[in-house]
């Protein structure tokens, strides 16, 4: 498959995860829109890592693979930034019983 289609389609989810975080007030949808945007960016990483290692051919197999290192740092990170995002939401819950966030903007005053 072409490079174009992996392209679209990062976009595609990227520009959704974005809408998602600038118009939602829920907490937990802004938390699974970020997570589109970081798998937008490693579905890019990884089609970025094929057409490159296919360029490159066979003879030097470290380039092509390290995008797919970035990765799965990428996955770790958000692994990490899920469990401490979900563990506040849990405790605003316990405290407000409301995750909404512009009800949490207004326990600033």
């Amino acid at each position: 498959m072409p490079i174009n289609y992996y392209i679209f389609l990062s976009l595609a989810v990227f520009c959704i995860g974005i809408i998602g975080v600038l118009t939602r007030r829920n907490s937990i949808i802004i938390f699974m829109c970020v997570e589109l945007m970081l798998n937008a960016a490693n579905l890019l990483l990884v089609a970025f890592s094929k057409m490159h290692h296919l360029v490159l051919g066979t003879n030097f197999p470290t380039l092509a693979s390290e995008a797919q290192v970035f990765v799965f740092f990428i996955m770790v990170v958000a692994a990490a930034e899920v469990s401490v995002g979900l563990a506040i939401i849990v405790m605003l819950y316990r405290n407000t019983h409301s995750v909404d966030v512009n009800f949490l903007n207004r326990l600033k005053n």
